[in-house]
C-alpha cells in the first residue's frame, strides 16, 4: 500500500485535531508534541510488543484521573514530528460495561488522538474485527496493525491485507512486532493518517431494519442539529438509542459541542 506524503496540502503538517482541553482532562500532557497516537486492541494481541518497539524506553506509567487503570504513555519521533502514544487498556469492546472499556472508549471518543492504531491478532482476526468496526463508528483516523503475522504464518493462514483496507477504508500494516517486521511501514502509515495524506473512509454498519434505520437518521439529524460538525453522530445516536449513560450525560451537559472538528485535511489523498 503507498501513499504520497508529497501531496500533503500545505500548512496540514502545522494542525493536529486532537483536543487539547479534553486531553488534559484525561490526564495527558501535550506540550511538545505534535500529534497522539491512542494504541487500542483485544488483550494478547501483541499490543504491548508494538507499544514498545514503537516508544523503545522512552515511555512511563500511571494511572487514568479518577480510576486505578494503568496507563502507558510513550513517546517517538518520525519525519520531524513528535508522537505521543497513549496504551489503551486491552478490551474487546466499546460498549462501557467495564472500566477498562469506558477509559478506551472515552479517550478515542473526547481525546480525539490524531490517530488511533487498532493491533489485531492475524491468527483470529474474525475475533478482533468486532472492537476494530466499533473504533471505526467513532473516529475517521485510524490504521489497522494486523499483528503476529509471523504466527499465521507458521498456522499456514493467509490474510489479504490490500483486500482488508479496501473494505475497512483505512491503511492495514503487517506486522511481526517481536521482530520488528513491519514496524517501519506501520510508522509511515501512523504519520500519513496523522498529516492528512492519507484520507480513512472507514467501513460503518449498515442496520438491515427499516424501523431502526428510520429512528437512527432522525436521531442523527438531531444530534447533528445540535452539535453541527460533529464527526461521529451516527455513533452518538447508536449510543443514545442504547440509553449509554455517559453519552447521554455528554449531550444534556453539552460536552459533544468540543468534540466539533475543524474541516478535515483537503487536497490530500487516499492511497
Amino acid at each position: 500500500m503507498s501513499t504520497n506524503i508529497s501531496n500533503l496540502a500545505p500548512g496540514c503538517e502545522a494542525c493536529p485535531v486532537h483536543n487539547v482541553s479534553n486531553l488534559v482532562k484525561l490526564g495527558v500532557n501535550m506540550d511538545s508534541w505534535d500529534f497522539v497516537v491512542a494504541l487500542a486492541g483485544n488483550p494478547n494481541t501483541g499490543k504491548s510488543t508494538v507499544f514498545n518497539a514503537l516508544t523503545g524506553l522512552r515511555q512511563h506509567t500511571g494511572n487514568w484521573p479518577g480510576k486505578t487503570v494503568t496507563r502507558a504513555e510513550g513517546g517517538f519521533s518520525y519525519a520531524e514530528k513528535k508522537y505521543k502514544i497513549v496504551d489503551l487498556p486491552g478490551t474487546y469492546s466499546l460498549l462501557s460495561t467495564s472500566t477498562d472499556e469506558e477509559v478506551a472508549r472515552n479517550f478515542i471518543l473526547f481525546g480525539q488522538p490524531d490517530v488511533t492504531v487498532i493491533v489485531v491478532d492475524a491468527t483470529r482476526l474474525e475475533r478482533n474485527l468486532n472492537l476494530a468496526l466499533q473504533v471505526l463508528e467513532i473516529t475517521n483516523r485510524a490504521v489497522i496493525c494486523l499483528n503476529l503475522i509471523d504466527e499465521a504464518k507458521r498456522h499456514r493462514l493467509e490474510v489479504n491485507d490490500r483486500l482488508l483496507a479496501k473494505d475497512l477504508g483505512v491503511p492495514v500494516v503487517p506486522t511481526a512486532a517481536r521482530q520488528n517486521q513491519g514496524v517501519p511501514e506501520l510508522l509511515q502509515q501512523i504519520h500519513a493518517v496523522a498529516t492528512g495524506a492519507f484520507v480513512c473512509k472507514p467501513h460503518r454498519i449498515k442496520s438491515e431494519s427499516k424501523t431502526l434505520k428510520n429512528a437512527l437518521e432522525t436521531l442523527v439529524h438531531m444530534v447533528e442539529e445540535k452539535f453541527p460538525g460533529l464527526s461521529n453522530a451516527r455513533w452518538v445516536a447508536l449510543r443514545l438509542l442504547e440509553g449509554d449513560p455517559r453519552i447521554i450525560e455528554a449531550v444534556k451537559s453539552g460536552e459533544l459541542g468540543s468534540l466539533v472538528q475543524a474541516p478535515q485535511f483537503e487536497g490530500a489523498i487516499a492511497g
